[in-house]
């Protein structure tokens, strides 16, 4: 067996030591002590991996597509068979697992979203009875399926995760920023693809640091700290989220008078500077030139 290796990777440049991991470990253990976020650690080739539950929290501000049907149905209905108690209690218990994994409850088992046959392929069946009666028709129509009180429209597919709620994945420290963003997008079956989003570590200050390709998200996580109250990870658009320095975010909390006369002192500022900068290169180029123009008459008293 290979001798384990002392660091663990950050991104593909930077390296961590492994005793600084192993030591920010206990700390992040001990804050999540006697809950499901606990991390485990292995070692795999002589290399150390941490693994576990990371919180993501949703930051997306445009709608997000779902699949219409489930990749491996569960049951199928007859043609002419109408919903039964037992097929909505089911549809019950889907709903309710994804309330549960929205609000961010602790999930043991496997990071996929475990469902049986979505709502909207459920209400195909419906649409296949026989006969409905006007107050069924209504239903049908208004029918919107809803996960921790935001609505998913079976008809478009579509559904806005509320900002700031929280779900989970169990990753490990080897996996990287895109196959993060591709197991949350496949636990709940969204269509749009891992290109379109990015994850950012966004700080209470407000300072915003976007996870790059080839960072590892667990492993950052560690670094930051177990409280999320200080930091968290989001997922966002690719085209509208961006990076906020710290000096920037230190601005961000005051009010919009207070942030206009920081405008105009720094435009104060600038003008100083501007002014200074001309004031020492038109010096500069004069002596140049007088320079130039005492060589010129020399060269000209020479040649009489």
């Amino acid at each position: 067996m290979s001798e384990c290796q002392p660091y663990v990777k950050l991104n593909e440049q930077k390296l961590i030591p492994k005793s600084d991991i192993l030591s920010l470990l206990r700390t992040y253990n001990c804050y999540h002590e006697g809950k499901n976020f606990q991390l485990r650690i292995r070692e795999e080739d002589g290399e150390l991996i941490l693994e576990g539950l990371l919180n993501i929290y949703w930051g997306l501000r445009r709608p997000i597509r779902l699949q219409m049907h489930d990749d491996n149905e569960r049951f199928r209905l007859n043609r002419n068979d109408r919903p039964t108690e037992s097929n909505n209690n089911t549809l019950g218990r889907e709903t309710g697992l994804a309330r549960c994994d929205m609000c961010g409850q602790e999930e043991e088992d496997s990071p996929q979203l475990l469902r049986t046959r979505s709502d909207a392929s459920f209400m195909r069946f419906q649409r296949r009875s026989k006969t409905h009666t006007a107050r069924d028709l209504q239903r049908l129509r208004t029918h919107r399926f809803s996960i921790n009180g935001h609505f998913y429209n079976h008809k478009t597919s579509v559904f806005t995760p509320g900002y700031g709620s929280v779900t989970n994945v169990r990753v490990n420290s080897s996996m990287t920023t895109e196959q993060v963003l591709n197991l949350l997008l496949h636990k709940f079956r969204v269509e749009n693809k891992s290109e379109e989003f990015v994850l950012y570590m966004v700080h209470e200050s407000g300072e915003r640091t976007r996870l790059r390709d080839d960072e590892y998200p667990l492993v950052s996580r560690v670094l930051y700290g177990p409280c999320e109250k200080i930091s968290k990870i989001f997922i966002m658009e690719a085209d509208l989220g961006e990076e906020v320095t710290y000096d920037v975010a230190q601005y961000i909390k005051f009010e919009i008078p207070v942030l206009d006369s920081f405008v105009e002192k720094l435009k104060e500022e600038e003008e100083r500077e501007i002014n200074k900068l001309t004031k020492k290169y038109s010096a500069l180029r004069s002596m140049i030139l007088h320079q130039l123009e005492g060589r010129a008459h020399t060269s000209d008293r020479v040649r009489s």
